[in-house]
């Protein structure tokens, strides 16, 4: 009984095998931060390592992407994280919008939510783990495009709409 439990899993996760979703790899720069926005290089390097992935149309994937189920986990991973902050899609958001999630990017770098524990645990994406100076580096880089944001925008169009219940 134990073989046939052994033999029907084993082709199972053959057959998985072949069931694989699209790889975040289109690149289009069309509306990136960096046609608006000042992104210093060293800033641009820490986004690039740390956040890209996840958070824009080009991932580098690991070589265990290969691997289902394992690729539909990070496929999940990524279009959550790009629903949530697209780097390559933001400036074609509204202006609160941006305000905002320049606004979320500190905090979540600040409160050390990102890049998330689970992208840097076990060694994976060493580069990716922020120390507090990089940590710095991007919270002065997001206050700074905020600043330039109030210099150059009315006061009320950097306020996020209410939501209507």
């Amino acid at each position: 009984m134990l073989k046939k439990v052994l033999i029907g899993l084993g082709i199972v996760l053959i057959i998985i095998q072949f069931i694989r979703p699209d790889k975040n790899e289109s690149n289009d720069k069309t509306y990136d931060i960096s046609t608006k926005y000042n992104v210093p290089e060293e800033v641009s390097q820490l986004l690039q390592v740390s956040c890209n992935d996840c958070h824009s149309n080009k991932t580098e994937y690991p070589w265990y992407s290969n691997v289902q189920p394992v690729a539909w986990w990070l496929n999940d991973h990524v279009v959550d994280g790009k629903r949530h902050l697209n780097f390559s899609e933001f400036t074609k958001m509204p202006i609160a919008i941006q305000n905002h999630k320049l606004e979320e990017t500190i905090e979540m770098v600040e409160e050390k939510e990102m890049p998330l524990p689970s992208y840097t645990n076990l060694g994976l994406h060493k580069e990716a783990d922020l120390s507090e100076d990089q940590r710095q580096k991007i919270i002065v880089w997001a206050k700074d495009q905020m600043d330039y944001l109030k210099e150059n925008y009315p006061a009320d169009s950097l306020v996020m709409p209410k939501r209507k219940k």
